[in-house]
């Protein structure tokens, strides 16, 4: 696996986490009708399915490759 493509799949990572950790510190912390835990769940699901999409495309044009663990 290339070096941009780690970098790539741990940057999203870490963009996942941060939503998600803002989506609960908006749900905790937001006492009216506020849509920004919403959002931020959407951002999280967008960027998995762009995660997903993405290592789908790099197993099939051949950046990373399964291996046995033996």
């Amino acid at each position: 696996m290339t070096l941009i493509t780690k970098v790539i799949l741990i940057l999203l990572l870490g963009f996942i986490f941060f939503s998600l950790g803002s989506a609960l510190y908006y749900l905790v912390r937001d006492k009216d009708n506020s849509t920004r835990a919403v959002k931020a769940l959407t951002w999280r699901i967008g960027l998995s399915l762009l995660l997903f999409v993405i290592l789908m495309v790099a197993f099939a044009m051949g950046w990373i490759v399964p291996h046995q663990v033996w």
